[in-house]
Formats: C-alpha cells, structure tokens, sequence
C-alpha cells in the first residue's frame, strides 16, 4: 500500500466554457464536475484507479464531501475530523485547455490534528512502504512540518516522496534527513537555485546540473516534470530523460501529480529507472488529455508515445551514492 498525506484538502470544482471568458461578463458553463482534491489526494486516486492498494490520511469529518468522493474512487481512507468543511477550489477551463485555478485557503489543523495525521501516517504505513507528502500546507502550519515528518517517517523505515513549493520546499531542503524522492516542476527547482523556469525548461544540462545539486544535499533522488518538455530523473546512479506522446492538453490540473503516481506504480512493479521515468510521463500527459482534475487511468496512457533515455552524467561523490528505493535513503 502506497499512504499519502493531504495537509490541505479541498473539493475540487471544474467549470467547464465553450467560450472564451471576458472579464466582467455573464457566463454559463457547460459542465460543473465536483471531485476530492489536494495533490495526495489526486495521487492516491490515480493508484486506485490503477488498481493499486492506496490509503489517504487527511484533515477531514467522516461526512466531507472530500472522503465521499475518495470512497467512490476506491481510496481507503484515515480522516482525522476537524469539524469544518474542506475548501473549495475552482478550476476554470476554456476552450484551447486554458485553465485557471481559484485556489480557496485551507483550514490549518492544530497540534493536536498534526500529531493525530503524523500517528496516521506510521500506522497505516510499512517498512519498506512508500509515503508521500503532497501539497501545500494551510496558513498557520509551520513551514518545517514537512521536514519532521520525513524525519519522522525515515527513522521508522519508510520510503518518503514529497512535492511541494514554496517555505515548505525551503524548509525540507534545510533539515537534518532528506526525502527518498522529490517531484519538484521547473518553477519550484528554479526557486531553490536562481535558475529561472525557462532555462530549465529549454536546457537539459542546466537542468540536470540543478537536479544534481539537489543529490548533493542529501536528497535521494529527483523527478523533476518540465511540462510539454518532457520530464527527468536523476539519481546517484544516473540520469534520465523522457519526452511525452503527443496530446491535445484539456487541463494541466493533477499533470503533476499523476506523472508522481505513474513513477510509483512503476516502482511498485520493480521497474528500471527509465520505465519509472517512462511511466510517469505517460501518466502526466494523460491527466494533462483529460478535462478538470479528472485523473488517468491505465487504459488513457500512450506508453509507446512516451519515450525514455538515459542521459550522460558525471558520476555523484562516493558519500551520496545511496540507492533513492533503499530504507536507508
């Protein structure tokens, strides 16, 4: 069973237009879809959909609309209650797939709720098991939660995957024991190291060389998604590169996290990094085929579209070479 965290749960609204939007005017939309949200969520959603055992830990009554939805996905769930509803975020879709997000703020859980998911994570987890952190975290929740829950969870065992941006990405990169695997996109590399999204997104050396400088620091290894660019993986073994089939984007919402998700399930079968690689940018494009945050599932992946590489990379310092699907990460 893969366990994910969603500190920031939401139920997410898709309004979809068959126009164009004009500030200021009337519209009516087309379709109005509701589903559970946040990025743990989504991922645990794809591995359920997948056919795979997935469990999601979240801040949430037994009666939100965002365990009614999970439930109907498949997804056990462990809810630690709170007594308020989830949020409500709107994605808005136009024709052409823009998409905007209208992100509500969340409901920070107190200390208590904290220690209460952090017990959940541990018991509804493995040794060996993988654990993912995902999302943003609700104003009023230190931004170095994350970073004591990978401590916490590395010191029982797990394997942990975080994605996530902004001080709490910050913060993870500064604390005493690192994840196994980081999904950052080349905006949140870029703010780790000056580098900007597009340099990234246009050079593969400056990218890999940004990926490499994150192993450096401790971490185990780096999915790094570049968008219509493709994705990377590097590790203390390597690199790899992989570029996406060809699609018609509906909505980038849940691209990440389904690219996530597809390198997981590709972990779980025991695949070789460049299938991992190879499975997660198939997943990523097909959430980005589908419309609002409607999640992959098998029978929507190109595989045979999507195609990996291994690309030249120096050799990491001996100290870091630590295998990224060890415990010891």
């Amino acid at each position: 069973m893969i366990v994910t965290l969603t500190a920031n749960p939401s139920v997410d609204r898709t309004m979809t237009f068959a126009e164009p939007l004009v500030p200021g005017e009337v519209h009516r939309a087309v379709r109005v879809v509701d589903q559970a949200g946040g990025k743990g969520v989504n991922v645990a959603r794809v591995l359920a959909l997948a056919g795979h055992e997935a469990c999601a830990v979240l801040p949430a009554d037994v009666a939100d609309p965002v365990i009614e939805g999970l439930h109907d996905a498949g997804v056990h769930v462990v809810n630690v209650p709170t007594g308020v509803r989830c949020r409500v975020n709107v994605t808005v879709v136009e024709p052409g797939g823009r998409t905007t997000k209208l992100n509500a703020p969340g409901h920070p859980p107190t200390a208590e709720q904290r220690a209460a998911l952090a017990r959940a994570l541990r018991e509804s987890s493995v040794a060996g098991g993988w654990v993912v952190l995902a999302g943003s975290l609700p104003a009023g929740v230190p931004p170095r939660w994350y970073a004591a829950l990978v401590a916490d969870l590395k010191g029982a065992g797990r394997r942990v995957a975080v994605d996530t941006s902004g001080a709490p990405l910050t913060a993870l990169l500064e604390g005493a024991v690192l994840p196994d695997l980081i999904k950052p996109n080349s905006e949140e590399l870029a703010s780790l190291t000056g580098t900007s999204a597009a340099v990234l997104e246009s050079d593969l050396d400056e990218a890999l060389a940004a990926a490499r400088g994150l192993l450096a620091r401790g971490v185990g290894a780096v999915l790094l998604t570049l968008g219509g660019a493709g994705a990377a993986l590097v590790t203390p073994d390597g690199a790899w590169t992989a570029t996406p089939p060809p699609i018609t984007v509906a909505s980038t919402v849940g691209a990440g996290d389904s690219a996530l998700a597809g390198y997981l399930l590709a972990d779980a079968a025991g695949a070789e990094p460049a299938e991992r690689l190879r499975y997660a940018v198939a997943y990523g494009s097909a959430a980005a085929a589908l419309p609002g945050t409607t999640m992959p599932t098998p029978d929507d992946l190109d595989l045979y579209g999507a195609r990996s590489a291994a690309y030249p990379s120096p050799t990491m310092p001996p100290a870091h070479r630590t295998d990224p699907r060890s415990n010891n990460g």
